[in-house]
């Protein structure tokens, strides 16, 4: 099962569950502002990724932040801050099953859709 995660009413989001609307993809959608995200998944999309894909510097819920939340970031520190505020994760994810794939260009989808597939 293809699961995205997100946020409802981010624009990326839209997009993604559009352009897999259109492929008539099934799939589950995780709002993680409704329904949090546990800090296991956080651990694998950072070991993953790494935290500096994951971590959504450049909105309006990080660059709120104190200078002090900013400074000297790492894996754990990066999964705190995200734990804490879910609007700081970078959106969509897309678990294909036995992956992820972080952010939307269609190009990307449609590759990963064929690893499902395949």
């Amino acid at each position: 099962m293809i699961t995205m995660y997100g946020i409802k009413n981010c624009d990326t989001i839209k997009k993604a569950r559009n352009f897999l609307d259109n492929e008539r993809v099934a799939y589950s959608f995780h709002d993680y502002k409704v329904s949090g995200v546990d800090k296991a998944k956080l651990e694998e999309w950072v070991m993953e990724h790494g935290w500096e894909t994951i971590l959504n510097r450049s909105g309006t819920t990080f660059k709120a932040l104190d200078a002090g939340d900013k400074a000297h970031i790492d894996a754990d520190k990066a999964i705190l801050l995200m734990s804490a505020n879910p609007s700081m994760i970078k959106r969509p994810i897309l678990d294909i099953g036995g992956r992820t794939v972080v952010g939307f260009k269609a190009s990307t989808y449609e590759a990963a859709l064929e690893e499902v597939k395949a």
